[in-house]
């Protein structure tokens, strides 16, 4: 229609011929419109009747269908329709014209969008001091900041445009793993090059479902490695220093044999020391591999008499046709097989003394009942005897189990239970103390090069990172046989990766589904081991009260901790309410 004479003839009227005859009369030109049947009659909306003076017919002229989206309109949806027309019309929400937008406006509009983003990008880029690398869907760097320059020791012109895997083994490049995988990772401990180490991020670009690309995010951690192996060599000195003294100088503290300087730890070891000014019943929790013994002969030790016996029976290693013979022992002949001489049980041995009831949540059901009333009327007699035999012993028993559950589900007597819950000690498992695998560490490697008399100068910073790394679910006995096992393996005095166990590398590479990120993330225990431990605790929060549906008393009980001291650590760690 853009024609050069001064009146023009819109033919057809409604909406969208009204709102082309605004467009036109905004700029300057004379318009008219007409309908069709105004037309042949010769009649208009606005003139006396004629046609223009021209008289042009725009009936033989090409038409072209208008366009017309809402205000509110999609980005997206609208710039497609310019594949069918130059012009949109826009329409508030009334459904009137408002205004019209062309294909040119529009990518004006998107080139000065992208400017503006581009201009934020690369001011981002800049401030950051990590290194920020990408990657684009051919695997070609994109982006190379200062801050990778610095670390890797590569020009940003060197590397842009060209694969990443002509500077770095491809093995060793995270970014090519997520970009070929679509994982992503958060603080995982990573090494480039043998002579680097980093904690790294990495996640896949993706768009509209499709990897188009992979960044990744590194803090370079060299020096807090090494200078974590001189802390590790410095406290192995110590730590054999204080061995030396402490055989010229043995202790008088029955807890001294419990390693471990964190708070969780100390704790337990407090609580462990009040409990042994009285003569109350204990029942110790832990998982397998926590020291529930050691614990259990401390507090012994504090209590009673130097020459005082420590009787322990672990509840699930004995037969149950031999459990009552093995704690009441038995008279002569009391049963086919038996020693003509007799035998005396575990509660005559533990006379004056304590008697450790290891593993009691495995006790059969009928000598929890036999149990309980030798606890209830400090008698009992021996199988086959028809003396009465006085019992005269103190109690700490030990499990791993949930005794409470076991209760509800009818597998231990709940009297029994109450009877031997008097104080309970709760030792914290390994995992939720790494602080103390360095220590750990020290104590084993020392006891062990002078059992196989090999000498071990030091644990290499991979070997110390990697068990700093595992979340040892067989706890301290678990990291014991792991320094044991380095040991053997070190008969040229040098500690190897290689040899350690299997399930150390596996945990490194599996994928759990209720992954404790202790298994993902490395703390930094020169700095920031606080940090990461409280993260962790945070993880196992949020993981137990799912499983409870938000119930928090559910979630304090599965975590073995009081309703109160469960709400503490949510407050601290800053849980929303």
């Amino acid at each position: 229609m853009g024609v050069n004479h001064a009146e023009v003839i819109i033919i057809g009227g409604g909406i969208v011929g009204s709102a082309i005859a605004y467009f036109l009369s905004k700029q300057g030109l004379d318009v008219t419109v007409l309908e069709k049947g105004e037309l042949a009659s010769g009649t208009s909306s606005r003139c006396d009747g004629k046609l223009p003076s021209n008289g042009l017919s725009l009936m033989n002229m090409p038409w072209q269908t208008a366009v017309s989206v809402s205000q509110k309109t999609p980005m997206d949806a609208v710039i497609p329709l310019f594949h069918k027309t130059d012009y949109i019309l826009v329409k508030n929400t009334a459904d009137q014209p408002i205004g019209y937008v062309t294909a040119a406006d529009m990518l004006t509009a998107i080139h000065q969008a992208h400017q503006i983003l581009e201009a934020y990008f690369e001011s981002m880029i800049d401030t950051m001091d990590a290194s920020i690398s990408m990657i684009d869907d051919q695997e070609r760097t994109v982006v190379w900041t200062k801050g990778a320059e610095r670390i890797f020791s590569i020009k940003a012109e060197d590397i842009l445009n060209k694969p990443m895997s002509d500077f770095f083994p491809a093995d060793m490049l995270q970014i090519l793993q997520t970009h070929q995988t679509g994982d992503s990772v958060f603080r995982k401990l990573h090494q480039p090059r043998p002579d680097l180490y980093v904690l790294i991020n990495s996640n896949p670009i993706r768009l509209k479902g499709q990897i188009i690309g992979s960044v990744v995010a590194e803090t370079d951690i060299t020096s807090e490695v090494r200078l974590n192996q001189e802390l590790f060599n410095a406290t192995s000195k110590v730590h054999q220093l204080q061995q030396q003294m402490a055989q010229l100088q043995p202790s008088t503290d029955p807890f001294s044999p419990i390693k471990g300087t964190s708070s969780a730890i100390r704790r337990t070891i407090d609580m462990g020391k009040k409990v042994g000014t009285t003569k109350a019943t204990v029942l110790i929790l832990g998982e397998t591999g926590v020291g529930k013994e050691l614990f259990a002969k401390a507090i012994h030790d504090v209590r009673e008499k130097s020459d005082a016996p420590f009787i322990a029976i672990n509840c699930g290693a004995i037969s149950p046709s031999l459990f009552e013979s093995e704690l009441f022992g038995y008279e002569k002949g009391a049963f086919s097989g038996a020693d003509n001489n007799g035998k005396k049980g575990k509660i005559q041995l533990a006379t004056g003394g304590t008697l450790f009831l290891d593993e009691i949540g495995e006790m059969p059901l009928d000598m929890q009942v036999k149990l309980l009333r030798v606890l209830q009327e400090r008698t009992y007699f021996a199988v086959g005897g028809t003396k009465q035999l006085k019992a005269d012993f103190r109690v700490i028993a030990a499990t791993n189990r949930d005794l409470n559950a076991q209760v509800k589900q009818g597998l231990f007597r709940e009297d029994l239970y109450y009877r031997l819950n008097v104080v309970t000690i709760d030792i914290p498992p390994l995992r939720e103390r790494k602080e103390d695998v360095i220590e750990l560490t020290h104590c084993f490697l020392n006891e062990f090069s002078i059992s196989y008399n090999r000498f071990i100068q030091h644990i290499p910073q991979d070997v110390l990172l990697d068990l700093l790394h595992y979340s040892w679910p067989g706890n301290i006995r678990e990291l014991r046989n792991t320094i044991e096992r380095l040991v053997v393996f070190a008969a040229d005095g040098s500690v190897k990766r290689d040899d350690l166990p299997m399930s150390i590398y596996a945990s490194k590479t599996s994928k759990h589904k209720d992954d404790s990120p202790l298994q993902e993330e490395i703390p930094n225990v020169i700095q920031t081991l606080q940090e990461e431990l409280e993260v962790h605790e945070k993880q196992i929060i949020i993981k137990a009260l799912e499983l409870e549906k938000g119930n928090k008393l559910a979630a304090a009980k599965r975590l073995g901790l009081s309703h109160a001291t469960l709400y503490n650590k949510m407050n601290k760690l800053g849980f929303a309410e």
